[in-house]
């Protein structure tokens, strides 16, 4: 022991006392890759300030995180009566950091002897040094008045723009402190500008020698899919990352482009500006396919309703499944009769050629009249076993004002435009569109309204269609999105009658 460094010390500590807390190993003492061992080293045996740490996920970086957390809570870096922190973006990241210490002290005999957890706050304390930590989320309060001598910042990599004010707040605090120690451990942020990106780059230029960088990242000149630029972002490959799964990942991105970002920034953790549409042109076009009236008829059927503003596109799509599990698709829409060549020239699109082929109604004024698209929700009732509509909430109250004044009753449900419903409703999409078991029947409009469709992402990597972002109308895409989530989830809860709501 007197001949180890400081970083091997707290190594041979981590192993000695800590325990695996997830996976296939869970509750075996931990065993520390080299490549883990050089991380920690590189932090303790020459000063440190700021250690930043980036590779692709499902690499241990919590798991890494919590080691070091417990290092200093009631470890050989511990300071009596210190303070110690971990900040997230959100609750929830913030819990798992939290969590993920609280199990490796729990399945620790010693440790457990030692550390109190509080759940209710998320935190632990060690009695016997008076050493605290807690986790922190930016949507909570703000952090001033701290003075930690640790921090951890989770997946900083989530801030959008050059600034945290809990980044900056827990950073100032650390001021007070003799020697205080951040680490900043996530994937790449997406664009330059971001925090994490000018953290890195500062790094990179190592004007702070107290500022360590461990950067695993593709190189932009490798093929993308392949194990090359894999295991370049991810040094637990093949060991403790699933290889299996991660190439798995990097087949649906080289086949379907909506994932590429993803994938670039969360497996090979690269920065990624680029928006990618949410189906690729040749993944749709396999889908050609010509529905059959047979099968709406057989139903069920089930119809995404998104009726937009009044004087631009409404869209209605319906489908049903065959015996074989193909499904099979009937889109619908509707524009206002008035000013449409110069909305054709605005959106750059022939809507008086569709109109005049029959693949887009027009109704007369200037605004979509809901009359109209009322009506032809109950002829599909009245001609197909449809079991649900789901319809984007905007402007519902008109159409179901023009149900209620012709008394009749369809079963309508609300169907969210956020990430909570539009998440299961593109992945039940995609699937269908990868697997090649969908028939559009190559519609001019929906075939338009997917290769302008750009799907974005949240924190929790739930996704939904951005109009926004999208380099022409999507309503089309949107419909279809809907009643394919809803066909995937038939037994809503929520039913919506003659403007009167049915639990």
């Amino acid at each position: 022991m007197a001949n180890l460094t400081r970083g091997e010390r707290n190594a041979d500590w981590i192993t000695e006392f800590c325990r695996v807390p997830e996976g296939s190993l869970v509750g075996q003492p931990v065993v520390l890759r080299p490549w883990q061992r050089e991380i920690i080293c590189g932090i303790y045996d020459s000063p440190t300030r700021r250690a930043i740490v980036s590779f692709g996920r499902k690499n241990g970086k919590t798991a890494i995180s919590a080691f070091l957390l417990l290092l200093h809570l009631c470890g050989p870096e511990a300071r009596a009566n210190s303070q110690l922190y971990s900040a997230a973006q959100s609750r929830e990241q913030a819990a798992i950091l939290f969590s993920l210490a609280a199990k490796i002290v729990r399945m620790s005999p010693e440790l457990s002897q030692y550390v109190v957890i509080r759940d209710s706050n998320k935190q632990l304390f060690c009695p016997e040094l008076g050493t605290l930590y807690r986790a922190l989320s930016a949507d909570a309060s703000t952090a001033y008045g701290l003075s930690p001598v640790f921090t951890v910042h989770d997946e900083l990599g989530q801030v959008r723009g050059p600034r945290s004010e809990l980044y900056e707040a827990l950073e100032t605090a650390s001021g007070a402190q003799q020697e205080p120690l951040s680490i900043v451990i996530s994937t790449q942020a997406p664009t330059d500008a971001d925090l994490l990106s000018v953290l890195i780059d500062d790094a990179r230029e190592g004007k702070d020698p107290r500022t360590k960088l461990w950067l695993y990242s593709a190189d932009d000149a490798l093929d993308p899919f392949g194990e090359e630029a894999i295991k370049a972002a991810n040094p637990a490959y093949g060991d403790f990352q699933n290889p299996v799964e991660v190439r798995d990942q990097a087949e649906g991105a080289r086949r379907m482009p909506s994932r590429e970002s993803a994938y670039r920034n969360l497996i090979l953790n690269q920065r990624v500006t680029v928006h990618n549409p949410f189906v690729s042109r040749s993944v749709w076009d396999a889908c050609n396919g010509e529905p059959d009236e047979d099968v709406f008829r057989k139903g069920p059927c089930y119809i995404g309703l998104d009726l937009s503003a009044r004087n631009d596109l409404t869209a209605l799509v319906m489908v049903a499944k065959d015996a074989s599990g193909l499904w099979h698709v009937r889109p619908h829409f509707f524009a206002p009769q008035d000013g449409v060549n110069d909305r054709a020239h605005r959106d750059r699109v022939p809507y008086d050629v569709w109109a005049r082929d029959g693949l887009l109604t027009l109704t007369p004024g200037l605004s979509v009249e809901y009359e109209w698209v009322a009506q032809r929700l109950l002829d599909l009732c009245d001609t197909y076993p449809v079991q649900a509509i789901a319809f984007d909430r905007w402007r519902i109250d008109v159409l179901l004002a023009e149900l209620k004044r012709v008394g009749r009753e369809l079963p309508m449900f609300p169907w969210g435009q956020g990430f909570k419903d539009m998440t299961p409703a593109l992945d039940a999409l995609e699937t269908e569109l990868l697997n090649v078991r969908l028939l559009h029947g190559g519609h001019p409009i929906l075939r338009n309204h997917a290769a302008n469709a750009i799907a974005v992402r949240d924190a929790a990597d739930g996704r939904k269609l951005d109009k926004s972002k999208a380099t022409g109308r999507i309503d089309g895409l949107q419909a279809l999105a809907m009643a394919m989530g809803k066909a995937a989830t038939p037994d809503g809860p929520t039913i919506i009658r003659q403007g009167f709501v049915v639990i």
